[in-house]
């Protein structure tokens, strides 16, 4: 690509970064340290996790059927590429939230990070603070809410090209200049929950998401194999949010000297579920704290489900089966997204997680009526390799295949062409099977 004379349009040219990359090597034979195609990206981690890592980062529900499922119902979708489309530059650019971002692209939240890298959540929030996308942190992390929040203002203070196309005028307890969202595990204890949200909003977290499929783990038989569980292990990473926070300590700080799993099973993954009762008290409470900010269930996998969403007040929803963690034989997240924006996709923000592997995803389900992607697996796969490094070449990696595929896809705009446009952009084909190690390798 000639990268002089470009036309400055509203994004960055992602697409350089290939032309980068292919320079690296052809000018000093500097190479990517490991594979960004998916599956070999996944299955070199095995080279560089502990047993529990990999296992923690890649175990499915049962025999992994809905985790197949999920990458099935894209291979199901293809898109239509459109001829002499001026797409000189690209419009990648959307507003979530009151956020202006540069890529509908946003990191999920994933817990206990320090399984993957040293600095644990510091990593992923570094990096959305340098590319200006949003950072969603689990309650789960093995980071205190407040450091991940300075990581993530500390990658966002050196200003580029992508982070620079970020603006938000709204109301911010933390001052943040980086989007950044707080995903609730929430236990029944009101007044530890009521700390996690006080902490959330004063760290700059404007942004609330409820996890709805997840009061406990799905049975993960390849977790189970090597009792998978890190919390009852000496030294367990995963209870820092807990550790950190007065409400939890003051309760129960002497327990969780002799209970290593106090946090986890009391305030996570207690096992107890909530009702939509339950839901209304919360995003009253949130509302009161972060002045009107949105909130969101994150768990929907049906048009009923949306819709009783909608009524008890959210402002928006994450269509997600967890990635295929929770139930096993469930449908796929892509297969429902259509049904559920059909029924509330014009009332309400709709984000998409479960599958996201590669830029022509990210528009397929934006095609289909997402506003957003969640991107979970691929950066812990990235940071896995080479932490702060690793996590960015896949980022940025995933950026380029976007922009690259928005180009000779012939399309402009993310958000005027793309955007719930499925019948234009994209045809359903039911037959084929989802191809699964036929890319071009030099393995024997």
């Amino acid at each position: 690509m000639d990268p002089t004379n470009l036309q400055q349009g509203a994004s960055p040219h992602y697409s350089l970064y290939q032309r980068e990359v292919f320079k690296a090597g052809g000018t000093t034979g500097q190479l990517p340290p490991f594979s960004v195609h998916a599956d070999e990206l996944q299955e070199s981690t095995k080279r560089k996790l502990s047993e529990h890592g990999y296992f923690y980062a890649n175990s499915n529900a049962g025999l992994g059927w809905t985790d197949r499922a999920n990458r099935e119902a894209f291979y199901n979708w293809r898109i239509i590429p459109r001829a002499l489309v001026d797409t000189n530059t690209r419009d990648l650019t959307t507003t979530l939230f009151g956020h202006r971002i540069p890529a509908p692209i946003l990191f999920a939240p994933i817990g206990i990070n320090k399984l993957y890298a040293t600095e644990g959540e510091l990593v992923p929030a570094t990096i959305a603070g340098e590319l200006g996308i949003p950072y969603c942190l689990s309650t789960a992390a093995s980071q205190p809410i407040e450091d991940v929040a300075a990581a993530n203002e500390a990658g966002a203070k050196e200003k580029n090209e992508s982070n620079s196309v970020h603006h938000y005028d709204g109301p911010n307890g933390g001052k943040a200049t980086s989007p950044r969202f707080f995903q609730l595990y929430m236990g029944h204890d009101d007044e530890i929950t009521l700390s996690l949200l006080n902490r959330a909003w004063k760290s700059g977290f404007d942004v609330l998401m409820l996890t709805t499929d997840t009061w406990q783990l799905g049975w993960r038989p390849t977790d189970i194999n090597i009792a998978n569980y890190v919390f009852y292990y000496p030294k367990p990473v995963g209870n820092e949010t807990g550790t950190s926070d007065p409400a939890f300590m003051k309760k129960f700080g002497e327990e969780l000297k002799q209970d290593s799993g106090k946090w986890i099973d009391s305030s996570v993954w207690h096992g107890k579920a909530h009702t939509w009762e339950k839901i209304k008290w919360l995003i009253k409470e949130w509302k009161r704290i972060s002045g009107g900010r949105p909130f969101l269930i994150k768990g929907i996998q049906c048009a009923a489900d949306a819709k009783i969403a909608l009524d008890v007040g959210c402002d928006g929803i994450v269509v997600t089966n967890h990635a295929g963690r929770q139930v096993d034989g469930a449908v796929a997240s892509l297969e429902m997204l259509p049904e559920i924006v059909e029924a509330v996709g014009d009332k309400m923000t709709i984000i998409f997680d479960s599958g996201i592997r590669t830029g022509s995803d990210v528009f397929k389900a934006i095609a289909l009526g997402a506003h957003a992607v969640m991107v979970g697996r691929l950066y812990v796969w990235g940071m896995s390799h080479d932490g702060l490094p690793g996590c960015r070449h896949v980022m940025k990696s995933l950026l380029a295949d976007l922009d690259i595929t928005m180009t000779v896809a012939g399309y402009k705009s993310i958000t005027k062409d793309v955007f719930g446009k499925k019948d234009e952009v994209l045809k359903w084909n039911a037959s084929g099977v989802y191809p699964r190690g036929e890319q071009a390798s030099l393995k024997f």
